[in-house]
């Protein structure tokens, strides 16, 4: 109807047009009619106006239009008043500026989920422009990643060589376990790469997934079951030796004869061996067992001097010195697991350093990082532990001493787990071994 109604009004104002043409050139042929010439020479240039106006407002409300999808304004309407003509086109201009208009509106709101789903996932995620800028795509990416300065692969190097490498966007697409260096600790990570275009141009996603803390808890849970396992089955097998070697001494006991004096004593001894055996393997079963934790708020200066009274009263001999930081450290943990792994590394350290030096010292220091974490250092000035055993002490029934039972570090270890924590050894200034909790 719209384009039926322009083309009556085109071919209206063409007559017009036409008219005024014919009676202005009449008026002209025609002498002495000054006046009519100037009425049909202003009624042809009205015409033309009214000709050009109509074609020219139909024009300028499309180009309005195109120009406004062309800069993304999905408000615009087609106008299809009076002299815009097109009634058909402007109602299907306006229907697709609609749909238009709800797509961008389902496109917005799906971007927005993927952003937010992006920034919310909680395993780290880099990309790798064409430029080789390297950008933290996340805010798992910007917790973990938050010592270095700058946006190039080289910039990386303070996490691991071979990580900085692989942030090049010319490398090859691999997934690999990488150690990558995080606050001065090793940590395993599994790092993936996957190639991606961007606006045209080549890109590359890293994906950093840690996974130090699930090894550890996986470690921890096979030596448990290991430790369950072996228990319950030794013990089974000593029961009846017990029972039966305690069965033989009562008997022999009851015999009045001097050639059996040996064999008394044999029997008796066998006794107590499978018993104190059988101790033995008990005290083991704490391993098997998994720290509860009931965590308290409480101060690091009551707690450390409760350590230090406790070791000077086993450890008289051994100075002890403890350092703490300025103002009030509060400690979320559990107090009574905390202070039994205390209690063993104090320990273990007064042992190293009495049998290493005639001066033995050891020391206790608390600290609250700069990642909020507390960390809290047992040092001593013994041998020390060479670099080929710090991973082999934590292990239950490892032990270096004769009449060690390799149990104590062990359960301090999983006190940090159960913590959410770890533990590292270090060489301390004093010379020994440096036993930092960070918790």
């Amino acid at each position: 109807m719209g384009s039926r109604n322009f083309t009556l009004g085109l071919l209206l104002r063409l007559l017009l047009v036409q008219a005024g043409l014919i009676a202005f050139a009449w008026a002209i042929a025609t002498p002495g009619l000054g006046a009519t010439r100037v009425m049909a020479g202003l009624f042809a240039a009205i015409a033309c106006y009214l000709l050009w106006s109509h074609v020219q407002r139909t024009n300028i409300e499309v180009s309005r239009f195109v120009e406004a999808l062309k800069f993304g304004d999905y408000s615009v309407h087609f106008d299809r008043g009076p002299g815009s003509g097109f009634e058909a086109m402007g109602q299907a201009f306006d229907a697709a500026i609609r749909k238009l208009r709800d797509e961008r509106r389902a496109s917005s709101d799906e971007l927005g989920f993927l952003e937010a789903l992006t920034s919310d996932t909680p395993v780290p995620l880099l990309t790798v422009t064409g430029e080789g800028r390297i950008e933290l795509a996340n805010k798992a990416a910007r917790r973990l990643f938050t010592e270095h300065h700058g946006l190039r692969p080289e910039d990386f190097l303070v996490y691991g060589a071979t990580f900085a490498s692989r942030l090049d966007l010319d490398g090859p697409i691999r997934e690999e376990v990488l150690i990558l260096t995080i606050n001065g600790r090793a940590k395993r990570a599994i790092v993936r790469s996957a190639a991606l275009t961007r606006l045209g141009e080549r890109a590359r996603v890293v994906i950093v997934q840690p996974i130090q803390e699930t090894l550890n808890a996986v470690e921890m849970a096979a030596q448990t079951d290991l430790v369950r396992v072996l228990t319950h089955e030794i013990l089974n097998s000593l029961t009846p030796v017990t029972s039966l070697a305690a069965t033989a001494s009562t008997l022999l006991g009851e015999i009045d004869d001097s050639r059996l004096a040996d064999a008394r004593m044999a029997v008796a001894t066998l006794e107590r061996r499978a018993a104190g055996l059988a101790r033995f393997i008990g005290s083991y079963r704490k391993v098997a067992s998994e720290p509860l934790i009931d965590r308290k708020r409480f101060e690091a200066e009551p707690f450390a001097t409760e350590m230090a009274r406790l070791f000077a009263a086993e450890w008289p001999a051994v100075d002890i010195d403890i350092t703490l930081p300025p103002g009030e450290l509060t400690i979320d943990a559990d107090p009574d697991l905390l202070a039994q792994a205390m209690i063993n590394l104090l320990r273990n350290g007064a042992e190293a350093a009495s049998a290493h030096t005639d001066t033995p010292k050891v020391a206790l220091a608390f600290e609250r990082l700069a990642t909020g974490e507390i960390s809290i250092a047992v040092a001593d000035n013994g041998p020390g532990v060479p670099e080929d055993l710090r991973r082999d002490i934590f292990l239950p029934f490892f032990t270096t001493r004769a009449e060690g039972t390799g149990v104590g570090l062990n359960l301090v270890r999983q006190i940090v787990f159960a913590h959410g924590g770890t533990i590292e050894i270090r060489e301390d200034p004093m010379g020994g071994a440096r036993f930092e909790m960070l918790l």
